[in-house]
């Protein structure tokens, strides 16, 4: 019986963590364009603020839980945390904190649906309820986690090229600026992320902030030390008045160089992590094709003999 209670258990635990997966994906951040989207002269044709889009009946009631649990008032760092995951929204960390109480309280009720009718002691009991709620409690961070590291890595593919572009134009006779929204349009298609990130960085220049600023802001959301170097580089070209189109080539290569050599690290690490499937899947079967006909046969000689 404890053996199909925890089968049950591990079936509610995935079929959850589906759950909040599609509902993290449902809730996606507003397109950069429609973030950007021009005032119109009416009310009736401006864009709606955040509260009055539409939403899933779903995420507005994990919005209402999220800001009971924290007073209306999430914190800072978890903005942030959200932002470096891609989700901008201002009701996202209401929605965060909803879903993770939800899922808590969904386990924990599982758990106890499951668990009451059998003979489980009281003490196991007290410990199996509130852990199968904990176990759900942390799947939101889990996927932010996971979409904060796919955004990282995004970033970091992409970003040579858009060096490589911004170096192009810069050399044709292009302003910073002007290379900088050129190249942030021309890559949505192959990068969407990385374009966002590069829109944003245009719209808090054009609020007032420096673009060294900007880009540092840009650093801390993507969480990608390549664009790190990337800033350090325009600072130092800006404060020594050197050629920008030879710093834009100069970074791209040594941008290259680095994931080439990451590359590298990973293809040498492979053999190590190949040990063990090798050890625990492949070698037994192979044994068995290259010893079974043998002791087959030799079984068969001695019972015959």
């Amino acid at each position: 019986m404890i053996e199909i209670l925890f089968g049950i258990l591990a079936f509610v635990s995935v079929a959850a963590f589906g759950g909040a997966w599609l509902v993290v994906q449902a809730r996606r951040r507003a397109t950069l364009s429609d973030r950007l989207r021009p005032s119109a002269a009416s009310a009736a044709s401006a864009p709606k603020p955040l509260e009055a889009r539409d939403e899933s009946p779903l995420l507005r009631t994990l919005g209402r839980i999220g800001a009971t649990v924290s007073s209306g008032k999430p914190s800072t760092s978890l903005r942030e945390r959200l932002a470096r995951a891609g989700y901008f929204g201002r009701s996202a960390a209401t929605v965060y904190l909803g879903a993770k109480m939800l899922l808590f309280l969904a386990g924990a009720a599982a758990a106890t649906v499951l668990l009451l009718p059998t003979a489980v002691p009281s003490l196991l009991l007290i410990v199996l309820v509130p852990a199968s709620g904990a176990v759900l409690f942390f799947v939101p961070d889990v996927v932010v986690h996971l979409r904060r590291r796919q955004r990282s890595e995004e970033v970091r593919r992409h970003l040579p090229d858009v060096v490589d572009l911004l170096e192009i134009c810069v050399s044709s006779g292009m302003g910073l600026e002007m290379a900088w929204n050129m190249v942030s349009n021309e890559i949505r298609d192959v990068g969407p992320t990385l374009a966002d990130e590069m829109a944003l960085v245009n719209l808090e220049v054009h609020l007032g902030a420096p673009r060294v600023e900007a880009m540092r802001h840009m650093a801390d959301r993507t969480d990608a030390q390549e664009v790190v170097s990337l800033t350090t580089m325009i600072v130092q070209t800006e404060r020594f008045g050197t050629s920008i189109a030879d710093a834009l080539c100069t970074t791209a290569a040594t941008i290259r160089e680095e994931r080439n050599l990451k590359a590298q690290e990973v293809a040498e690490r492979m053999p190590v992590k190949l040990l063990l499937p090798m050890t625990l899947f492949i070698f037994p079967a192979l044994l068995v094709v290259l010893v079974g006909p043998a002791a087959i046969r030799l079984w068969y000689i001695i019972n015959s003999t």
